[in-house]
This record gives structure tokens, C-alpha cells and sequence, in this order.
């Protein structure tokens, strides 16, 4: 795991991943953008010890059938870059609940990327608890993903 390596506002687009494919959508529209300014990417996943209390982009160990966060952060990043990661992108893992560490990761930077729906919460939700947390107070605009629309291609 690294730390949160915090840099200028116009060099990193931060954005929530925790398996689910609503933050894979976000994590492809991260690209496109951070392609389109010139930005890193920094990649953020969130867990909590269980028994705590779920609230949104916390990879859920039973449903994303992974134990390990920073495997589900690396996964998501293959998937959307390939194996070889570029040098831009840089994986975070942090513990806590994750609408806060992700407002705090937003400090600085020029975009917060996240889906509208993570692995928690309640179904029925136009937004889940931590899309909308971020949505009202983040640092930095916020871009939240809905459906399945690609970004173009590059």
C-alpha cells in the first residue's frame, strides 16, 4: 500500500475504484480525461474492518470475492490500462469510510471520478451514499458515472 501522495492540482484526476462496474466506469472515463489534460490518475480504494458499518466504495470482501483491497485496486487497473501499468497512474489504498478519504484525496486535485452506485447500500438508489457525499463536498469538480456510455476512443 502507498501513501497518499498528494501533487498540484493540474497533474492528477482522482478517482474511487472498488470492483464494482459502476467504479470501472468511472476508472475508464478517468483515463480518457487524464489522456485529454495530461493528468496522473490516482486510483483510491477504501476498506473498513468488517463489522464496521458499509457505507459505498468499500470493496466488500464476500461480494467482490477478494480479501485484499490493494489486489482489487490492481485488478480494476488492468483491466481498463492492460499489464503494463503506465507510470501516471498511481494506486492508493486507504482504511476508513470511503466518501471521507475520498474527499480528502480531492484536495488538490482537478477532478474527483466516481461511479453513481459502489458495491454497498441500497439497490434502488439514484446515487449511493458516497457518490452523493463526494458530489456536495469535495474539493475539486466531480464527475459521477452513470450507465454504460464509453468515453471515445483515445
Amino acid at each position: 500500500m502507498t501513501a497518499n501522495a498528494q501533487t498540484p492540482r493540474s497533474e492528477r484526476i482522482v478517482v474511487g475504484v472498488d470492483g464494482s462496474e459502476s467504479s470501472m466506469q468511472a476508472l475508464r472515463w478517468a483515463r480518457y480525461l487524464a489522456g485529454a489534460t495530461g493528468d496522473g490518475v490516482q486510483v483510491v480504494t477504501v476498506w473498513q474492518a468488517r463489522g464496521a458499518y458499509n457505507m459505498g466504495v468499500v470493496p466488500d470482501q464476500e461480494a467482490s470475492g477478494d480479501a485484499d483491497p490493494l489486489a482489487t485496486a490492481t485488478s480494476a487497473v488492468e483491466r481498463v490500462y492492460g499489464e503494463a501499468k503506465p507510470a501516471t497512474v498511481e494506486i492508493t489504498v486507504h482504511e476508513g469510510h470511503a466518501a471521507k478519504v475520498l474527499i480528502d484525496a480531492s484536495d488538490g486535485a482537478r477532478m474527483l471520478v466516481v461511479g453513481s452506485r459502489g458495491l454497498g447500500g441500497f439497490s434502488g438508489l439514484l446515487l449511493g451514499s458516497v457518490s452523493n457525499t463526494c458530489s456536495e463536498h469535495a474539493r475539486c469538480p466531480v464527475l459521477i458515472v452513470h450507465g454504460s456510455s464509453q468515453p471515445p476512443a483515445s
